[in-house]
C-alpha cells in the first residue's frame, strides 16, 4: 500500500478502497515504469514483486 501512495502520491483511503488484484496491478506498473526508467543501472532497487520473504528477523 505505502509503494502505491508513494509513487502516485493516492491516500490512504484511495490505496485501500482497491481490490487486492488492482493493487498488484498498481505495483507491477510502477515497477515496470521503474525499469524502463533505469534500464542499465544494475544497483537499481528491486521491484517490490521480487523481493522474497525470509523466515529470520534480525535484532
Amino acid at each position: 500500500m505505502a509503494f502505491i501512495s508513494y509513487y502516485f502520491h493516492w491516500s490512504e483511503k484511495e490505496v485501500m478502497n482497491m481490490e487486492h488484484g488492482e493493487r498488484r496491478r498498481w505495483c507491477s506498473q510502477i515497477s515496470s515504469i521503474n525499469t524502463s526508467l533505469n534500464p542499465a543501472d544494475k544497483n537499481r532497487e528491486k521491484s517490490i514483486l521480487d523481493m522474497v520473504p525470509t523466515n529470520s528477523v534480525r535484532m
